[in-house]
């Protein structure tokens, strides 16, 4: 039988080669698409292209966790509706080490959650109504857990960062598609280097795309892991799934774009392989092991 100690260290190994090839891919076809469409070819070029589309994604980052609130219509927690649930989260985040974060509400009979911030220090978690009137003490401190697990591992800040930067792969892979298009028949000699400029916008987002879900995947394993060795007792968060995949996660105001951030997958349907989510099942199993 493992320990969460196991699971934990296992986790957090094949987050950070995921987390190293995600960015590896994403940095990579920036070089490329500098160099290919817009033309640079002096590394004081490359160099101002890289820090403009760093430049955007910090700026995107850095507004993303108030954005995703409101398009989720959270609204805050106030402790005299919610008084059993503001103790939970405050008693777990102790346990954790961390601040309390602000705690809120979605409207939503679907039984999820999420976590955002880009620190403990700047925090928000927010739980349905539907989680809230159907969990129990102990199912609603292993969701918790879980929660709290994402803000200590910085999994909020993670999944946001990669959001954010598969936004602009894809925005620059349509630039870059639009543009080819645009050239074709026109350039002379350059026919080689515009096909392995096709080539790279097509499979780039393709590729950085699968990485972000193997990676949320195993982030989920990750703060599952974390939350047993929060709250001592396996078999709430267990139950708290086993809950879910009865009464169902879809969240109505979830987005693709979103959906990596809930605790479950807030979308209907859709390949397994290709959820931002590993199967319920499996994460039941890993929980009944340890």
């Amino acid at each position: 039988m493992a320990s969460f100690f196991d699971e934990i260290e296992k986790n957090k190994l094949m987050s950070y080669l995921l987390l190293a090839l995600f960015f590896l891919i994403s940095f990579g076809f920036f070089f490329v698409f500098s160099f290919v469409f817009l033309g640079v070819r002096s590394w004081l070029g490359l160099l101002l292209s890289f820090l403009l589309a760093s430049g955007y994604i910090s700026a995107s980052y850095m507004l993303a966790d108030k954005a995703l609130l409101k398009i989720a219509g959270a609204r805050p927690a106030r402790k005299d509706e919610f008084p059993y649930l503001v103790n939970v989260v405050e008693g777990l985040s102790i346990a954790a080490g961390i601040p309390a974060p602000k705690i809120y509400v979605i409207d939503d009979a679907g039984l999820n959650a999420f976590a955002t911030g880009m620190s403990p220090q700047k925090a928000s978690v927010a739980f349905t109504t539907g989680l809230l009137k159907a969990m129990n003490r102990q199912e609603l401190e292993g969701v918790a857990a879980h929660e709290i697990s994402h803000i200590r591992n910085y999994d909020s800040r993670i999944a946001t960062l990669v959001v954010v930067t598969i936004g602009l792969v894809c925005l620059l892979s349509d630039v870059g598609l639009r543009s080819l298009f645009q050239s074709r028949g026109r350039s002379r000699g350059g026919g080689l280097l515009l096909l392995i400029g096709l080539i790279i916008v097509i499979l780039a987002p393709i590729a950085a795309q699968l990485v972000r879900l193997a990676l949320s995947r195993q982030r989920e394993y990750l703060s599952d892991a974390t939350a047993v060795q929060l709250t001592r007792y396996p078999p709430g968060l267990a139950s708290a799934l086993e809950k879910i995949k009865k009464m169902g996660s879809v969240v109505e105001k979830a987005s693709d774009a979103t959906a990596s951030l809930y605790f479950a997958n807030p979308l209907s349907g859709g390949l397994s392989f290709f959820s931002t989510h590993p199967p319920i099942e499996e994460r039941i199993r890993r929980l009944r092991m340890m």
